[in-house]
């Protein structure tokens, strides 16, 4: 692909077709996906009832700017509200878009309301995005490199430490803005009870919680959103990702008394919302509450965690097994990165981050069949391997 940025370390298979957990390369060759878009197509691939609702609304209209009501907005930001927690929506096509949107709404928020500084933290090995607002929230410095001068206005603190995250909590700072598990950082979770002591602190300060969802959102964890577990609620949470099944759509869900000092024109996004994204969400979450696959993705993560714990008795190199749901990473004492190449090699999609993390993050509808057929192939590349 000689005309395209060379911005993405890709491997040397071109994908045309989807279907379920399957992925099909342009000579026909199937291959079982456990990345699913990186956390992105929860329902499957080309899930027939979102294909079929973006489908009837291209043959009515593709977009219609937010100068106008779009229905399909109200539908999509009301079964969100209702699942997740009394809130306004706002609508945009991405999970840096989302953040960016955070971001904004924490520091207008803190401006104008004048009791704490707009300052944001954030903790170490956080993901949020690549913008230049989202990266200065990102903490890992590999993603900054070269795209000084990065934004001020963040500061970051050991993920998980609740002592440290309270000591930071100063009074120029008007936010803490937080993954409930780390995904990009290396599948972290921290222990029971930390984001209720979060929460806590919150609500003391008089700070702002913000929860970025967009990977651990939408079922993936085993609850429909991730900080449902805890029993807790955020002033603002992010979606993207799964919210459209591979549809490109972001949203930022806020809490009325936050977003009041939001008006026309204080924030907007060309494409935001646009009738074909909310035809994918508004399919893709009816099928995942009438389906329960939240429940689904517990009960298959239970039994891939299993699994797994068998695989570390047969290679010790495998040295640690964490996650909730389907987002479960798989630690080594050793580089693995050469384990997507390989996996293509004997069919299927897999992926390593931090170099020695194998995360699972497959279709949230994938059966235990599949889990085990991919379980196969992955223990045969490791003891191939000498692992």
């Amino acid at each position: 692909m000689k005309h395209v940025m060379n911005t993405y370390a890709r491997q040397p298979v071109r994908i045309v077709r989807g279907s379920g957990c399957h992925l099909f390369d342009d000579t026909g060759r199937q291959y079982l996906d456990f990345v699913s878009g990186i956390a992105v197509c929860n329902l499957g691939h080309a899930h027939p009832e979102v294909a079929a609702a973006v489908k009837e609304q291209a043959d009515r209209l593709f977009h219609c700017s937010n100068l106008y009501e779009i229905p399909q907005q109200e539908a999509v930001a009301t079964i969100l509200s209702d699942q997740a927690f009394p809130a306004e929506v706002f609508f945009c096509n991405s999970g840096a878009e989302a953040n960016e949107g955070a971001i904004k709404l924490v520091r207008r928020f803190a401006n104008l309301n004048g009791m704490r500084g707009p300052a944001i933290i954030t903790a170490n090995n956080s993901f949020h995005g690549r913008t230049l607002a989202t990266l200065a929230a990102t903490a890992q410095e590999k993603y900054r490199i070269g795209f000084d001068p990065i934004p001020d206005g963040f500061k970051a603190v050991p993920y998980g430490d609740f002592d440290a995250l309270a000591a930071a909590v100063t009074p120029e700072v008007g936010g803490i803005m937080l993954e409930p598990i780390q995904g990009e950082g290396g599948i972290n979770v921290p222990i029971e009870g930390y984001f209720r002591k979060v929460r806590e602190l919150c609500d003391r300060e008089g700070v702002l919680l913000v929860l970025d969802e967009i990977q651990t959102g939408m079922a993936r964890t085993g609850r429909l959103f991730a900080y449902q577990h805890e029993g807790i609620t955020p002033d603002i949470m992010t979606l993207a990702k799964a919210l459209g099944n591979g549809f490109p759509v972001g949203a930022v869900l806020a809490r009325p008394e936050i977003t009041r000092v939001l008006g026309p024109g204080a924030h907007a996004s060309t494409f935001g919302g646009n009738p074909l994204a909310m035809a994918a969400s508004l399919a893709t979450l009816r099928v995942m509450l009438r389906d329960d696959i939240a429940g689904r993705a517990r009960d298959t993560g239970l039994y891939l965690v299993g699994q797994l714990e068998a695989v570390h008795k047969e290679h010790p190199a495998l040295k640690a097994v964490r996650g909730r749901g389907l987002m479960v990473g798989a630690e080594f004492d050793a580089d693995i990165s050469f384990l997507p190449a390989e996996g293509i090699r004997h069919g299927i999609m897999i992926n390593v981050i931090q170099n020695r993390i194998l995360r699972f993050a497959p279709p949230l509808v994938v059966s235990t069949a599949e889990i085990d057929q991919g379980l196969t192939v992955i223990r045969a590349i490791l003891k191939e391997k000498g692992l």
